[in-house]
């Protein structure tokens, strides 16, 4: 028997290696579904994650704590006059004077009451007045004390507001009113239950002081 040429030994011949298979390639239909298994795959893990916790608002700072009050010097006339103006007006059954700032309620009112010759000094005070109280005067002629009147709070309808007073009541012919009325320059009141005050001596009120002396 003699060899076919051409052949090498071990093959049959007529047998020829197939090319390798290849995938077709996706059509767009495809790709788009895929893309939506996707988007919905994400959609589903968002909605499994809880939502974020808000931080904290950050609370306010607390407020500064109120400044010490200024110690009040040992001699009046060292005391700082007070801001504010003193005014005049006739009121029914007598005369006012009144000292504090515009709009607010006086620091101090002088009042004179013509029908007992009366003269009320009115100081504005955080508190109600006791029994034995006193209101001590300062001038440049000598101090005094007067007792404080147990009279109920005094009403200014006029502001809209309703103020405590330490009142002290004192009759026209009282010769320390003379003292207020020509001290040099100021005066100052001390009251229970309110700061040391320190007024001008203006001419309000010695007209005051006058008018219940007739």
């Amino acid at each position: 028997m003699g060899v076919e040429r051409g052949s090498r030994p071990g093959h049959k011949r007529g047998m020829t290696a197939s090319p390798p298979a290849t995938n077709p390639a996706p059509t767009p239909a495809a790709t788009m579904a895929r893309a939506a298994v996707a988007l919905g795959g994400l959609l589903f893990l968002a909605n499994c994650v809880s939502a974020p916790t808000p931080a904290p608002a950050p609370q306010p700072a607390p407020p500064p704590p109120a400044p010490a009050p200024a110690p009040v010097a040992k001699d009046w006339r060292d005391w700082p006059v007070a801001q504010g103006d003193w005014s005049y007006r006739p009121i029914q059954g007598g005369t006012l004077a009144t000292f504090g700032l515009a709009g607010q309620t006086a620091e101090l009112a002088i009042r004179c009451e013509l029908a007992t010759r009366r003269l009320f000094f009115a100081r504005t005070t955080a508190a109600e007045t006791r029994p034995g109280d006193q209101m001590t005067v300062h001038t440049s002629f000598g101090d005094f004390q007067w007792p404080v009147s147990q009279l109920p709070t005094v009403s200014s309808a006029a502001k809209g507001s309703t103020a405590t007073f330490a009142i002290a009541i004192r009759a026209s012919n009282d010769a320390a009113l003379d003292r207020i009325a020509f001290t040099r320059g100021r005066f100052a009141i001390e009251a229970p239950g309110a700061a040391p005050l320190s007024v001008p001596g203006w001419a309000e009120v010695s007209r005051v002081i006058e008018d219940c002396r007739g």
